[in-house]
């Protein structure tokens, strides 16, 4: 069988005396895209942050390529391939496509005796590769980020990931605050990742989304991983209900049917 290209056995995460994290176990494939399920405070955030190399899992085993890992910073995670995109893309709205794409890692050249940024080749690099992943609007790497839609940013962000030499690709809600259209648009960037062989993980509560893109999919509540299965093997109503915590919710359904036939009955004295 193929090595994951990241696997995670046992993670648990604590903050003092509060447990975040219950021993989750994961794996990723290249080209293949997981999507991490759950409503709001499931923990996912906090995987992400681990995954990240923000935070130190208390306790577990982290794997790439079948060999142990730890991430002390961010840097150390992206050194090893790790790239996250949080909802709003991470660019910079008062800096032009080219300079956002590579902050940090500008490109230069030399004039005379300095070393100066070389604008032109990072516009460049900049537009090509955002018109790879769909974007054919942008034709100038000069341009404002602030001028972009949601969408764009996204790909932009996702654009500069793939370009450095992402194997692992995290999207943190990307969809999250996008229209339809730009939504429909990010997800076809998603699955052009796929086609290049990185592992993506998707996280989002938006099951239809999911559903679209996802390959593999790992469902948390409260921290601890409540499902994992793969593509075609639950509906999405099964997957909508398992998010909700579905026995939370028959029993909620089951309190609103007695309060209403209580409050819905006729009242002794009552006139028709």
């Amino acid at each position: 069988m193929t090595t994951p290209l990241l696997r995670l056995t046992g993670i648990n995460k604590s903050f003092g005396p509060i447990d975040v994290l219950h021993d989750i176990s994961l794996e990723v494939n290249r080209g293949e895209v997981l999507c991490l399920l759950g409503d709001n405070g499931a923990g996912k955030s906090t995987l992400i942050k681990i995954l990240s190399g923000v935070h130190k899992p208390t306790s577990g085993r982290m794997e790439m390529d079948g060999k142990s890992v730890e991430f002390g910073s961010p840097r150390d995670a992206s050194d090893h391939g790790i790239a996250t995109v949080h909802q709003f893309g991470g660019t910079f709205p008062l800096m032009s496509i080219g300079r956002s794409f590579f902050v940090g890692a500008e490109p230069t050249r030399r004039w005379g005796p300095l070393t100066i940024y070389d604008r032109k080749r990072a516009n460049e690099i900049a537009v090509t590769e955002m018109r790879q992943l769909g974007i054919t609007r942008i034709d100038d790497g000069d341009r404002l980020v602030g001028g972009l839609s949601g969408g764009e940013r996204q790909a932009l962000a996702i654009a500069r990931a793939v370009h450095f030499g992402a194997s692992v690709l995290i999207l943190d809600e990307p969809t999250a605050a996008l229209g339809v259209k730009e939504a429909a648009h990010v997800l076809r960037i998603v699955l052009q990742a796929r086609r290049k062989g990185i592992a993506v993980i998707f996280i989002t509560h938006n099951v239809v989304h999911a559903l679209t893109v996802g390959d593999h999919f790992a469902v948390l509540i409260r921290g601890s991983k409540a499902a994992d299965f793969r593509k075609g093997e639950k509906s999405r109503e099964a997957i909508t209900d398992l998010m909700a915590g579905g026995e939370q919710m028959a029993e909620l359904e089951a309190e609103i049917e007695s309060f209403s036939a209580t409050n819905d009955a006729p009242r002794d004295g009552a006139h028709a």
